[in-house]
């Protein structure tokens, strides 16, 4: 059974006693019996400062893409680090004055664009330089710590839906990121791990024996996060992901697909490990809000030979091929970023877009990311905290 890193610290705390104590959390930090970290924290008497609250807000009471202004009533000072702009995303320095110590105890889902370790990063640089220090409470990576998946991401297309130089499955937990991360960029910060205790990189999330708690409003279970790397990209699309249903990113669609049609030929692409249902749905809120639209709904069949990018890729190669006129790769503003389309951002680069666009072999787009693959899975070994 695992133990996360929160737990861990609260077995020893002598280490924190006296110091001044900011957290950056959500309604994931909790101990295995479900308590709040920082109700315990201050129940047991430290000097909690401040709490800073990521993307969605602390009770993940937001959706994407809206800034967090409403805070609930605490004991202490609550900050947002996702307001209505990019100079948002970092803490300013007055209000890190009175603190020595932050906390970082939020469950990741493992894939590139998830906004929460990018938030970390971004601490992190604002910190570097001074006396604070970074305390990361690791917590397992939900797609385990072995199989790496996409492209690597271009810096030239780097947002704050792609801060790390990894691929979109990176296999790391935000520890092992958070030092990764120091050393890409230099950084003079003092930053610490609790590791967890009983996880092992080839864990998926069910094995840990952790309560699955959703970290965003459209992250409810598992099986979301499990398909998340690759449903996300439809983000930047004229295609509903989900939201608005009660099973976001594992079902999506749109007025102008016919689930029937759209299901054989995403099956034709040979992808191991899923089926595609053909559905039909209607979106309570978001794209096509209200409407009856026919899309496809994500079945992993095979969580070993599954690879949700891959997959991700090949349904909207498969709608452009059958829905040529109608798709529409979005462009406008995109996490606090006008200028990229959004696809691209989280792609991490322009080929991919550009090579469905062209009309390119599926199999052959697939196989484009192969190096970057092999690559960071030999690299990213030096950052391992963990086993296999």
């Amino acid at each position: 059974m695992t133990v996360t890193g929160l737990d861990i610290l609260l077995r020893d705390t002598d280490a924190i006693r006296t110091r001044n104590i900011g957290m950056i959390v959500n309604q994931t930090s909790v101990t295995r019996d479900l308590r709040y970290s920082w109700e315990v924290l201050k129940k047991q008497g430290f000097n909690l400062r401040k709490i800073f609250s990521p993307e969605h807000g602390l009770f993940a009471t937001e959706q994407d893409q809206i800034a967090v202004t409403h805070q609930p009533e605490l004991e202490c000072d609550i900050v947002s680090l996702y307001g209505d702009s990019a100079d948002t995303l970092l803490p300013q320095r007055t209000v890190l004055d009175d603190i020595d110590l932050v906390l970082f105890d939020i469950q990741d889902v493992g894939s590139r664009y998830y906004t929460y370790v990018n938030t970390l990063a971004l601490f992190m640089e604002a910190v570097s330089g001074t006396d604070i220090e970074i305390m990361v409470l690791d917590r397992p990576n939900p797609l385990g710590g072995l199989i790496v998946e996409g492209p690597m991401l271009d810096m030239a297309f780097k947002s704050f839906v792609g801060i790390f130089p990894v691929p979109v499955r990176h296999a790391l937990t935000a520890g092992e990121l958070a030092f990764l991360y120091r050393d890409f960029k230099k950084l003079d910060v003092k930053l610490s791990v609790v590791k967890m205790e009983g996880w092992r990189r080839s864990m998926l999330f069910p094995e840990t024996g952790l309560h699955w708690i959703p970290p965003s409003p459209n992250m409810p279970t598992f099986d979301t996060a499990e398909v998340y790397p690759g449903m996300c990209l439809f983000e930047g699309l004229n295609i509903s992901e989900g939201r608005g249903s009660t099973t976001p990113f594992q079902v999506s669609g749109a007025p102008f697909i016919h689930p029937g049609e759209l299901s054989r030929q995403c099956a034709s692409c040979g992808l191991e490990g899923v089926a595609f249902r053909p559905v039909w749905f209607k979106p309570t809120f978001h794209k096509f809000s209200g409407e009856v639209i026919g899309g496809i709904w994500l079945h992993v069949t095979d969580h070993q030979a599954f690879r949700p990018f891959a997959t991700g890729v090949a349904m909207t190669a498969a709608i452009r091929k059958l829905y040529a006129e109608s798709l529409q790769f979005l462009s406008g503003v995109y996490e606090f970023n006008d200028t990229i389309p959004a696809f691209d951002l989280l792609a991490g680069n322009a080929a991919v877009r550009t090579s469905i666009l062209e009309g390119k072999d599926t199999g052959s787009i697939l196989a484009s990311w192969l190096g970057d693959e092999i690559e960071f899975s030999s690299f990213k070994c030096s950052y391992h905290l963990y086993d296999a």
